[in-house]
């Protein structure tokens, strides 16, 4: 595998099915890993699973046998674990060399699990990996340098500093631009920003945002303090 090479994996997890929305402009993955009840989603929509991970307490124990049979590996982990089954799922990628990830499914259901598993994204332990979640036609990114966002004008875009401020913030075609800015933990500094362009990029020279754009159907207009 070479030094540049991409390889991605796509993640399945539980909660709501992946949106037409969420589905668009995926390219044939290396590697398709489910976590429990992803399997589901996984399978629905025609993908061979290469990996089931998880305590499958979710999944139906028919549709294990059948990715099993198909020349799944099945990971089964006891229900009282300390990771939950998406973490187990994106540490089975991690193991097999992927370089970036896109996460489906995993809206609805319970908040706390919802909350914990979108701030699972930017787990230290994927520093390396480009990290990608698209929950109910919402699009989530990692952004650790810098990272390139498409969309359409008018589109929202929030960033959100996790694990402590973003320092040296820096926006290319948002409408209300940052230059060199610091986001802290619980401002709301950086939401409802807005594309211009078909394309905008973020960079941070410190620390770690969530780049978030809804569902362009559900997003109301904002303003994001100027």
């Amino acid at each position: 595998m070479g030094a540049h090479e991409r390889v991605l994996a796509l993640v399945f997890t539980g909660g709501d099915p992946p949106t037409l929305h969420d589905q668009r402009d995926l390219t044939e993955p290396a590697l398709v890993i489910a976590a429990d009840a992803g399997l589901h989603h996984a399978q629905r929509l025609g993908y061979r699973v290469d990996v089931v991970v998880g305590d499958l307490d979710s999944a139906d124990p028919a549709a294990v046998a059948a990715a099993e049979a198909a020349g799944a590996v099945v990971q089964r982990h006891p229900v009282a674990k300390d990771a939950s089954d998406l973490e187990l799922a994106l540490a089975a990628a991690l193991d097999r060399g992927c370089t970036e990830v896109i996460v489906l499914g995993g809206h609805g259901g319970r908040l706390d699990h919802f909350l914990a598993n979108t701030l699972l994204l930017a787990s230290p332990e994927l520093a390396a990996v480009r990290v990608e979640a698209r929950f109910d036609g919402a699009t989530v990114l990692v952004v650790r340098d810098r990272i390139e966002l498409h969309g359409a004008p008018g589109d929202v875009l929030t960033l959100l500093p996790l694990g402590g401020p973003a320092n040296g913030v820096v926006t290319e075609g948002l409408r209300y631009p940052l230059r060199s800015e610091t986001l802290h933990p619980g401002s709301t500094r950086g939401l409802s920003n807005e594309l211009t362009e078909a394309a905008a990029v973020v960079t941070v020279a410190d620390g770690v945002l969530l780049a978030v754009l809804p569902r362009p159907d559900r997003a109301p207009p904002g303003k994001a303090t100027p």
